[in-house]
């Protein structure tokens, strides 16, 4: 290998492990050692910390340094920190910028296979983060779903309605004209026209495991909305419109800047200073009541009728829950 070629493979193997000795990396490189202690003042020279242990057992390892050197990675690695910078473009943190920069200087130095299994991705993020360890999707799943949109083809899988890894259904066969890769607290889906139930489907990526055989290629529809951040905020308020179903107000004994952060998508108006409105919506009239109730203190309603009784069944399912008396000493609870 030419030097520079060299120090980048050397460069690759100290990134790989936490030491690794003298003479396994000459042993790699097809060096002597001192060419490989040649190698390493030219990695120490661009930047990078390599700390050299002596003695028989002894060898070198890649430490953070005072700047940020170079970085060499893989095809795999450089896929998915192009994915994560895609990602971040949508997700309104305050680091839109810098990722389209770091995008781009990723892309302009991808090799041109790599660079059209980027051009192929495209994702829309909906709704806040989820709290808590997000839900991962195999990478290989979402370059070739994204491929597959990018082509126009149809795909085969198979789809385990229950997630992977659990017991219960086994996996359906569908074929589907993907679309759309889109984010939505913390989970990718994939927007989709499912063939066999002549309809759209929003169908989780780490549920899917893609069969080789592709589809025929077909001609885009337009997408309920207008677009796949309305369809996918429609699915999960539970309508074919991004509105929810149910919408109601309450009068709520609070400050309003007790109730505003807790207010996701709805309005807060301040009455006083001792209490707001908060008009709110959710899929179902005892889901809105459920949501109200969780402010724990007095409020009225003020409209519509639909939520007034929601509360009152509520309420009465409630009082019964509460008059319950557990079955045995150790019981937990009771199931209904």
């Amino acid at each position: 290998m030419k030097t520079t070629e060299r120090q980048l493979f050397l460069l690759s193997l100290l990134q790989t492990r936490r030491e690794l000795s003298g003479a396994l990396l000459a042993s790699r490189l097809n060096i002597s050692d001192r060419t490989l202690r040649r190698d390493i003042d030219r990695l120490r020279a661009m930047g990078y910390s390599v700390r050299a242990t002596m003695g028989p057992e002894g060898g070198y390892q890649l430490e953070a340094g005072k700047v940020l050197p170079p970085i060499v990675l893989d095809d795999d690695q450089a896929m998915a920190v192009a994915i994560a910078l895609s990602a971040a473009t949508t997700l309104g943190a305050g680091i839109e910028e810098a990722a389209i920069r770091a995008l781009g200087a990723i892309r302009q130095v991808m090799p041109a296979p790599l660079r059209h299994r980027l051009d192929a991705f495209e994702v829309t993020a909906v709704g806040r983060p989820r709290e808590g360890a997000p839900v991962t999707a195999p990478l290989d799943v979402l370059v070739d779903l994204a491929t597959a949109i990018s082509d126009k083809q149809a795909l085969q899988f198979d789809y385990a309605s229950l997630g992977r890894g659990k017991s219960g259904e086994e996996p359906t066969a569908r074929r589907a004209e993907p679309h759309h890769l889109a984010i939505s607290h913390g989970r990718w889906y994939l927007v989709a026209w499912d063939l066999d139930r002549d309809d759209w489907r929003l169908f989780r990526v780490d549920r899917i495991s893609p069969r080789i055989k592709r589809g025929a290629r077909f001609i885009p529809r337009s997408m309920p909305g207008g677009a796949a951040s309305e369809f996918v905020s429609a699915k999960f308020k539970g309508s074919r419109t991004n509105e929810w179903g149910c919408r109601g107000t309450v009068l709520i004994h609070l400050p309003a800047h007790a109730v505003l952060p807790f207010a996701g998508d709805g309005t807060v108006t301040a009455v006083d200073e001792r209490s707001c409105t908060f008009e709110s919506g959710s899929w179902s009239w005892g889901a809105l009541a459920a949501s109200f109730g969780r402010f724990e203190v007095a409020m009225e309603v003020i409209g519509p009728p639909e939520l007034a009784a929601a509360f009152a069944t509520l309420a009465e399912r409630y009082r019964q829950a509460g008059a319950q008396q557990q079955t045995s000493p150790s019981s937990s609870f009771i199931a209904r």
